[in-house]
């Protein structure tokens, strides 16, 4: 059980959808621009503050009241300061939150997080820009409940992930460091070589 992993349960159709689309539309979506948002940073916004940049995020708390509060809370009691974006996959997402990855043990980051799960608010669509949460997957998991911690932000459109996530947020600024960091070097499980931290993560009072 311990090495199921909270990474996103569907990565593995989801590379082979990727490994039947040829490069060049992987290579657009990646560079596909985000729509300016006329929305500026309110109370109730977080700021990811990374060693690659900053990243704001508008968090929805009329569509996932429940994942806007956890992930509030984390961020105020600093249990996302230090941690990595271990999981980063071009044309796709970057993945983090998981306390595990302060380690040096590669092989257990993706697995980590509190011991409790967030009951799905599943609804908002996926985006390029939005931010989501990641979960076991559905034979150890049916009710499709999100990791308490770990979260991922898509750097394109990913629709075969709706009803099936829950979206809680949208990336108001900064989606050109997300674009950053979803194309550094990365080892055979997309962990980057180099660790992209999230230094802190400040919620705008």
């Amino acid at each position: 059980m311990k090495k199921l992993s909270l990474l996103l349960c569907v990565i593995v159709f989801a590379v082979s959808i990727f490994q039947c689309t040829p490069y060049k539309i992987q290579n657009d979506q990646r560079k596909k621009p985000v729509t300016p948002s006329e929305q500026k940073p309110k109370k109730g916004d977080v700021i990811i503050e990374t060693t690659l940049g900053s990243i704001t995020i508008a968090l929805n708390d009329s569509a996932a009241p429940k994942h806007s509060a956890n992930f509030r809370k984390l961020a105020k009691e600093g249990y996302y300061d230090s941690t990595t974006f271990h999981r980063v996959i071009p044309g796709f997402m970057i993945q983090g939150g998981d306390p595990n990855s302060k380690n040096e043990d590669r092989s257990t980051h993706g697995i980590g997080g509190p011991s409790y799960k967030i009951d799905a608010e599943i609804g908002l669509t996926h985006d390029r820009g939005v931010i989501a949460a990641a979960r076991q997957g559905d034979p150890v998991n049916p009710k499709r409940q999100s990791s308490g911690s770990q979260f991922y932000i898509t750097v394109a459109d990913a629709k075969f992930l709706d009803g099936q996530y829950s979206v809680f947020g949208k990336v108001i600024e900064g989606m050109d460091v997300a674009d950053k960091i979803v194309a550094v070097p990365r080892d055979q499980r997309d962990n980057p070589l180099e660790k992209v931290m999230i230094k802190k993560v400040t919620v705008i009072e």
